[in-house]
C-alpha cells in the first residue's frame, strides 16, 4: 500500500510529504490513521538533538488511533478493527517481558523512534499489544461521545500517567501531587482523582491550572508566582486537613522541566512516593540523601504497559477522564506550523494531527 507521510528528513527543519510502499510481515498490520497526537517527545526529536533510534530520514508520531486495513500473517483477526496503538510495543518473548517488565523490553518497538510513526495515512505495527477500542457509536459504551481520533492520545498522554499513578499505589483518599498540569499531567490530574485521591496541581500557566481545576485538581498552585516554600506550606495543609500522613502522598513529576524536577523532589515526605514522568535533557542538582533520610522512594515511569490499555480508554469514553477540552483537532497538513506553535509554547491543548 502506499504511504502518505510527513517526513523529518533534517532535524529543526520543515518536514516534507514523501510516500512509501509498506506491507505488512508476519504479525504486523497496516493502520490507517485517524489521527496522531503531538507530543513533547516529538519536539525533542526534532528540535532539541534527543536522539532516534531508527536513523532521519524518519517519520515521527506514536500518538495513533485508527483502523486496522491490512493484516499480515497471524494478525488477520485484527482487520477493520478500531485500534489504540501503544506508544511502547513490548516483545512478549525476552527475559524482561516474562518478568513483567516489559517497559525495559529490549526488543520494544516505539512508532516515531525505532520505526516510522503516525504523522501518516498508514503505520505499520506489530499486532501484539494493539488495544481495541469499544464501540464508540453505542451511547451506552461512549458515553464521553468521543470520536476515534481523539482517542490518539489516549496511546501516551492518558496511558502514560495511568501507569505511573498504578505503580505508585495510589488509593483512595490519597494525596496526589502533579507538578505540571499540561498533556500527561493534566490527565494524570484526572485519573487520580477517578482513583478518588485528594488532588494538587502545580504549573506556571494560569490557563492550565484553571482547565484541571474544572477537572478534579482540589488545590491548584502557580509556581511563577507562588515561592517554594509557600508551595510546599500549601500541601501541607491540604494533607493535613484530609489527614493523609507523608507515606500517602505521592508526587508525579509530569513538567519535563528541570525546575519541576527539583520542586517534585522537595515535595517528598517521609515515606512518599516520586514518579518521574515527565523528561528533560537539562541536568538537576538534588540531594539523593533525602530518600534514605525519608525512607522514601522515587521512581521513573516509561510509556505504558500494552495490558493497561484498556483499563484507560474505559476511563475516557465513560467520560470519567474527560479528553475533548484537553486537544484541538488540526489537519496533518498543518503539522509544521503545528510544531512551531508548541515549540514556541502557543498551544494550551494537545494537537491531535488528522490525516488529509
Amino acid at each position: 500500500m502506499e504511504i502518505q507521510a510527513w517526513t523529518v528528513v533534517t532535524p529543526g527543519e520543515p518536514m516534507v510529504r514523501t510516500t512509501r510502499d509498506e506491507s505488512p510481515g508476519p504479525g504486523e498490520v497496516l493502520v490507517a490513521v485517524a489521527g496522531c497526537g503531538v507530543c513533547h517527545t516529538d519536539l525533542g526529536f526534532h528540535y532539541d538533538g534527543v536522539p532516534t533510534r531508527h536513523p532521519f530520514p524518519l517519520t515521527l508520531g506514536h500518538e495513533i488511533a485508527g483502523t486496522v486495513v491490512v493484516a499480515g500473517p497471524g494478525a488477520e483477526r485484527w482487520l477493520e478493527r478500531r485500534v489504540v496503538v501503544p506508544a511502547v510495543i513490548p516483545c512478549g518473548e525476552c527475559p524482561a517481558c516474562a518478568a513483567g517488565r516489559g517497559a525495559v523490553c529490549p526488543a520494544q518497538i516505539f512508532p516515531g523512534n525505532d520505526v516510522h510513526g503516525g504523522f501518516a495515512s498508514h503505520v505499520r505495527v506489530p499486532a501484539r499489544g494493539l488495544c481495541e477500542v469499544p464501540d464508540l457509536d453505542d451511547p451506552a459504551v461512549n458515553a464521553a461521545g468521543i470520536d476515534l481520533a481523539s482517542l490518539a492520545v489516549v496511546a501516551d498522554a492518558v496511558t502514560t500517567p495511568f501507569q505511573a499513578i498504578h505503580r505508585s499505589g495510589l488509593a483512595a483518599g490519597d494525596l496526589a501531587v502533579f507538578v505540571g498540569a499540561g498533556g500527561v499531567g493534566g490527565f494524570g490530574v484526572q485519573i487520580a482523582r477517578a482513583f478518588g485521591a485528594h488532588v494538587v496541581a502545580i504549573d506556571v500557566s494560569a490557563d492550565r491550572l484553571a482547565m484541571v481545576a474544572e477537572h478534579g485538581a482540589e488545590l491548584t498552585l502557580d509556581a511563577g508566582r507562588v515561592d517554594f516554600k509557600a508551595l510546599k506550606a500549601a500541601v501541607r495543609e491540604l494533607a493535613k486537613r484530609h489527614g493523609v500522613p507523608g507515606f500517602r502522598q505521592k508526587v508525579f513529576e509530569t513538567s519535563g522541566t528541570a525546575a519541576g524536577q527539583s520542586t517534585a523532589f522537595g515535595l517528598l515526605e517521609q515515606g512518599g512516593f516520586l514518579s518521574v514522568v515527565g523528561f528533560t535533557p537539562d541536568k538537576v542538582t538534588l540531594r539523593l540523601s533525602n530518600l534514605m533520610a525519608f525512607d522514601a522512594t522515587a521512581q521513573g515511569n516509561w510509556g505504558c504497559l500494552p495490558e493497561h490499555y484498556p483499563a484507560a480508554v474505559g476511563l475516557v469514553v465513560s467520560g470519567a477522564v474527560a479528553v475533548a477540552p484537553f486537544v484541538e483537532q488540526r489537519p496533518l497538513s498543518a503539522i509544521n506550523e503545528t510544531f512551531e506553535d508548541l515549540h514556541a509554547h502557543r498551544l494550551t491543548r494537545r494537537p491531535v494531527l488528522i490525516p488529509d
